[in-house]
């Protein structure tokens, strides 16, 4: 997999879960829902029920402000969307639509950034947030 899909999935599965708890949950299941029944229509039905059942995890987790949870279910949503891109590559142009649409660049609140570095043959992708958006 290209180092961009997988970033793509990487800040995917921290969005979705993110968003989880928010009032864009409604959109942001219809669509992963829609993404996967135009992809894999085979296992739409199935990723539906599991976004069920980790909306109720992620918002089980952040009442008890259970980070490690939350970091498992973004991980786990990260090797599904990485394993959906690589399937079906041309997923990441309707991801990418449903990522922008669901954040906007005008959105209140902090921006979420990307760096990648290199470093001999590997490398390294780090997601955080943008340090001056941040403090306000």
């Amino acid at each position: 997999m290209d180092p961009e899909a997988a970033l793509l999935a990487q800040s995917a599965g921290v969005t979705l879960v993110t968003l989880m708890a928010t009032d864009a949950w409604q959109r942001t299941q219809d669509g992963i829902t829609h993404l996967w029944r135009r992809m894999q229509p085979h296992r739409a039905e199935a990723v539906a029920a599991e976004l069920a059942a980790t909306r109720e995890d992620a918002l089980a987790a952040g009442d008890a402000d259970d980070q490690e949870t939350l970091g498992e279910l973004h991980l786990e949503w990260q090797g599904r969307l990485r394993r959906l891109l690589a399937a079906q590559p041309g997923a990441a142009a309707e991801l990418r639509g449903l990522l922008d649409e669901l954040q906007p660049p005008d959105a209140t609140g902090p921006a979420i950034t990307q760096h990648a570095s290199a470093s001999g043959q590997a490398r390294i992708y780090q997601a955080g947030r943008d340090q001056h958006n941040a403090e306000r």
